[in-house]
């Protein structure tokens, strides 16, 4: 393949644009985090709210969690290939107008009565689609916005966009859940009081959000870099399915960065069911202490999330203020994994709701300074006209086990406590990312050739 050309340097208004891009993914964020809080809730409350439905419950809270995390990650090598092919600043506005309409269609079906857990499985299915296609584009339109010094800067600020969707969006999903009620009690709105809960009404948000940020990104100015083997007298006749493959030997070429992947494999599989253990662990383990505090099961589950993102909120300010490392920046991914894998063990033993909430939040602390961190090396050693095709594979090596993890969470959630789950599942993370500080060859992922070299960059 012919050496793709250096990319002009991102300037002041480069960067102008990317604060301007992620102001306008933070209401469909937290649209995002607003609905999927009140479906979990839906499914815990209303579709299966009894003592005997426990393996029902652990079912379809994984199903539906699986119905997204496999079409997020089987979609992966298709939207990276397209992302580096399309306009990404359309596929993006594409992706926000489709999330808008399934989410739509969903508040209908929901409103139109008490769906199948299949139907609800679909759905999240088709919108985890969507997502991936979106974040293909997403990922690699700002990381060719922001200068090389600042990634770590902006990854943290990205981190923190979540981690601040996390902590807001429990709170606010469990207040509109609640409307109807309040609506019922004090004569409110009839269309509003008609409603069970106000489950719809959080998916109705989230499908305004996107289509919003579709408004926003519409208006924005966003590169899509050129590849050299796709046009002028070079043009090669690469096709889609070259393009899918790309990745895989791209990435199987650089020993460290697939070490590096790897690491994040065993990972994710220790720590992606936690979806569907913290529900449990809240109705069955810590039931007794939360009935003591005399709080609900919604509250109880969103301090729990809350503490999460509590947490990831200090780790992306704190990695956005600092910038991270400036060399060795494996070491601020190895450091904090080793950290987040002991408060990972810690709140499965914890045994009461405040104290497994303080070892959440740890752990979400340590989340986006080891992520920031993560995404910086990776940005600059990938060209950016090559982040589609690689990093979507990126993706699907490092969370091809977060289907496994939430299908075991799911199966052994019904019949094992899901603290003894988290315990051994954190010990294990401990242990691998403590040995990875050891590896040689992991240790000189900072040692590859960066974006500025393109000839060596092909490898």
């Amino acid at each position: 393949m012919t050496p793709s050309p250096v990319q002009p340097a991102p300037d002041g208004d480069s960067w102008r644009t990317f604060l301007r891009l992620w102001a306008s993914q933070a209401l469909s964020v937290l649209g995002s985090g607003l609905s999927g809080f009140a479906l979990n809730i839906y499914l815990t409350q209303t579709m299966f709210p009894l003592e005997n439905q426990r393996a029902q419950l652990a079912g379809a809270l994984s199903l539906t969690a699986l119905g997204w995390t496999v079409a997020a990650i089987a979609g992966g090598p298709l939207a990276g290939a397209l992302a580096d092919r399309w306009d990404r600043r359309r596929m993006m506005i594409t992706c926000d107008v489709l999330g808008a309409a399934l989410l739509l269609g969903l508040t209908g079906l929901i409103l139109a009565g008490t769906p199948p857990v299949w139907a609800l499985v679909v759905f999240t299915t088709l919108l985890g689609l969507v997502g991936t296609f979106h974040g293909s584009a997403f990922d690699t339109s700002y990381s060719a916005l922001v200068p090389r010094e600042r990634l770590p800067r902006a990854n943290g600020m990205m981190q923190t966009l979540w981690s601040l969707s996390g902590l807001l969006s429990p709170a606010l999903a469990a207040l509109l859940i609640g409307l109807p009620a309040l609506a019922r009690k004090s004569d409110g709105p009839q269309w509003l009081s008609g409603w069970s809960n106000g489950v719809p009404l959080a998916l109705l948000i989230d499908a305004v959000s996107f289509g919003v940020a579709a408004l926003v990104i519409w208006r924005l100015s966003l590169p899509s870099p050129k590849r050299a083997d796709l046009q002028g007298p070079a043009a090669q006749n690469t096709s889609l399915g070259q393009d899918m493959r790309f990745g895989w030997s791209y990435i199987f070429a650089r020993r460290p960065l697939l070490h590096l992947l790897l690491t994040f494999a065993v990972v994710n599989l220790m720590t992606s069911g936690v979806g569907v253990l913290h529900p449990l662990l809240v109705k069955f383990t810590l039931v007794g202490d939360i009935q003591t505090q005399g709080l609900s099961t919604e509250t109880a589950l969103a301090t729990l999330w809350t503490a999460m993102s509590a947490g990831g909120l200090v780790g992306g300010l704190l990695i956005s203020v600092w910038g991270g490392l400036k060399r060795q920046r494996v070491l601020g991914v190895l450091v904090p994994m080793v950290l987040a894998g002991a408060a990972h063990a810690l709140s499965g033993a914890a045994g009461t709701l405040y104290l497994t909430a303080a070892c959440i939040a740890a752990f979400g602390l340590m989340t986006p300074i080891m992520n920031a961190h993560s995404q910086s090396i990776w940005q600059s050693q990938v060209p950016p006209e090559m982040q589609g095709r690689v990093f979507s594979v990126r993706r699907l090596i490092a969370q091809f086990t977060s289907p496994l993890a939430t299908a075991a969470a799911g199966l052994l959630g019904a019949h094992t406590s899901p603290g003894l789950i988290l315990l051994w599942s954190g010990v294990v993370m401990l242990a691998v990312s403590g040995l990875q500080l050891l590896n040689p060859a992991l240790r000189r992922v900072d040692e590859l050739p960066a974006v500025s070299r393109p000839a060596e960059a092909m490898g």
